[in-house]
């Protein structure tokens, strides 16, 4: 249930409601809107009766939330959430990309790409420090070597930074190095993953399961909610069907769903969706068009040499080329007079 209080309402009034409903053994979590404050009662197992909190003072009305998720759910968050990262806000009309590579191989590497793809025109440097592979034989990741690349990364290109972690004893480490810290797919329902991703002071990117229903995933983000960190981004990176052209299928159907469901952002990952390198540039145009907040795609500068996914990571021009494909789109689509693509950024390091 979410208690909606008069625009008038003070602190007091605020305190007073949330008292009312901790004495009943229910948690209330108050929620700054734009013009007045809503409170969330969560841990209820059943409906709850509104007439013994509506007549307290500043109470305006009382609302049933239908959904099983609750903190994630527009029924007790109407606005979109942005997100603020360094310069960069996910979440507020505007497109976002995320770019590199798979895998932080060296800091050459990282430095090259992480100029390249600056130059074409991302906003975010992605880099996998620690890397979860099917064989146990496949390349691993540098793990905390990588973590003080990608800080020199950031340091050296301004571009805040995206990695993941794979469970909650590395998640001091990720969080302290990165920007945004990323729960992968294979790790979506680990919950005690998401509970320290719920204590993050760091913002989430929360990939969806390969098998995982659109409730599933947004009950994941709930987890992390109600630990207590607000700042969630959704990220669809394909599902398992019985597809034989790509290595996953990219479900776009999901955007616009979880836009309707949820007032959190949520971007596309191509690359991982389809594992092909011709078909990354289309499907980040059709998530552009069904109404996505952001990507995020792999680069390579040397892609057959690359320890892991080569082969869906776009070359740097390649990745230029997608930026200029784009632009139009998030022009038509989101408003905005210019598009974040319209020049190249110079950089030294090329």
């Amino acid at each position: 249930m979410l208690i909606v209080m008069h625009k008038g309402a003070g602190e007091e009034d605020v305190a007073r409601v949330v008292q009312a409903i901790e004495a009943r053994g229910l948690g209330a979590r108050p929620i700054p809107g734009g013009e007045r404050v809503a409170i969330g009662i969560l841990h209820n197992r059943g409906p709850v009766d509104p007439n013994w909190v509506l007549g307290l003072p500043g109470v305006k009305e009382a609302i049933p939330v239908t959904r099983p998720y609750k903190l994630v759910s527009r029924e007790f968050h109407p606005e979109d959430t942005r997100i603020r990262v360094g310069d960069v806000s996910i979440g507020n009309g505007t497109l976002v990309v995320i770019a590199g590579p798979c895998a932080i191989e060296s800091e050459d590497q990282a430095l090259t790409i992480a100029h390249h793809v600056k130059r074409a025109g991302a906003h975010l440097f992605r880099g996998g420090a620690f890397k979860p592979r099917t064989s146990p034989y496949s390349f691993q990741g540098l793990g905390e070597k990588a973590l003080r690349i990608l800080e020199k990364v950031r340091k050296e290109t301004g571009m805040p930074v995206v990695t993941e972690a794979l469970d909650h004893t590395l998640y001091d480490l990720v969080e302290e190095a990165a920007d945004i810290v990323q729960i992968g797919a294979r790790n979506m329902q680990n919950f005690s993953l998401l509970r320290r991703a719920g204590q993050s002071r760091k913002p989430v990117l929360l990939k969806r399961g390969m098998s995982a229903t659109l409730d599933e995933w947004l009950m994941a983000a709930e987890y992390i909610l109600e630990g207590g960190n607000p700042n969630v981004i959704f990220c669809e990176r394909g599902i398992r069907t019985f597809a034989h052209h790509s290595r996953n299928t990219l479900d776009l159907s999901a955007v616009p769903v979880v836009r309707k469901e949820s007032h959190l952002p949520i971007i596309v990952d191509p690359s991982h969706a389809c594992g092909r390198r011709n078909q990354v540039i289309p499907l980040s145009r059709a998530a552009v068009a069904v109404g996505a907040n952001g990507l995020m795609v792999e680069v390579h500068h040397k892609p057959d040499e690359a320890l892991s996914d080569g082969a869906q990571s776009l070359y740097p021009d390649q990745f230029r080329q997608l930026c200029r494909e784009i632009e139009p789109l998030v022009q038509l689509y989101t408003g905005v007079p210019q598009g974040p693509f319209a020049s190249e950024r110079s950089s030294s390091r090329l």
